[in-house]
């Protein structure tokens, strides 16, 4: 095997290996990916009793339980990924990355593991948290769950990457990010149910990127139904994103 073929996969281990140090330094990414989900799921988990009713087919808390998976990978997504990238370029990191001969997809795709490694952490994280207070509900088809976690991260990620290759700093990343992580956030599992909001928001909600990957995790999860077409749905939406950062990465 050739020297340049080898020294590409080298240099993204080794760019992985940093970032992931470089993420305990960051108040920020602790905070929203660590802390906001575990701490928000746990108020909200709690608001609603632990009976099912007509808003919520099964016990609220472990509705919300679920629904959190997809909060930790749109923040993680929205507000990491974004704000550390666009800080790189701001600094001219990456300009000085395609100086040295390194591929300029190759910080992108370090990007993508390190904030697939992120999310799995923060996933762990909030059912650590959630088992001993709520209890973590039985998956009740566990491939399509798997599917909908694994195409919820690339979509995000992918977006993530996007945001930060397009926005020229990292405030002008956080500022865009929070606007875009915010709403979905409400709308998209994290606040109230569907059901309990008005028909207009009901109907944005049910498109918002967020709430496709809530209803493709949560519905094979709690056996609601099988998510395929909202895992479709995503998929192809993280095709799309995919694309889009890959080119905008490569320019």
């Amino acid at each position: 095997m050739s020297t340049a073929a080898t020294r590409v996969p080298s240099v993204t281990r080794r760019l992985v290996v940093t970032e992931l140090r470089l993420l305990l330094r960051e108040p920020m990414t602790l905070t929203f990916v660590f802390v906001f989900p575990v701490v928000t799921m746990l108020i909200i988990g709690g608001a609603f009793g632990t009976e099912p009713d007509e808003v919520f087919p099964v016990n609220p808390s472990q509705w919300y339980v679920a629904a959190y998976l997809a909060t930790v990978i749109g923040s993680t997504g929205l507000v990491m990924v974004p704000v550390h990238l666009a800080a790189y370029r701001e600094r001219g990191v990456l300009r000085r990355f395609a100086a040295a001969g390194f591929p300029r997809w190759s910080f992108a795709a370090a990007q993508l593991v390190v904030g697939a490694v992120t999310c799995l952490l923060g996933i762990g994280a909030l059912l650590l948290v959630a088992e001993p207070v709520y209890g973590v509900p039985a998956v009740e088809d566990l491939p399509r769950t798997l599917a909908g976690v694994g195409a919820g991260m690339l979509l995000f990620l992918a977006l993530g990457t996007l945001l930060g290759s397009l926005l020229p700093s990292a405030r002008a990343a956080q500022a865009v990010g929070l606007m875009l992580f915010v709403p979905s956030f409400l709308l998209g599992g994290g606040g109230p149910p569907p059901e309990a909001m008005s028909e207009t928001l009901s109907s944005i909600s049910e498109w918002t990127p967020l709430s496709l990957v809530t209803d493709s995790i949560r519905d094979p999860w709690l056996g609601l139904g099988d998510g395929t077409s909202d895992l479709l749905v995503v998929c192809v939406l993280a095709v799309v994103a995919l694309a889009a950062s890959a080119r905008r990465t490569s320019l």
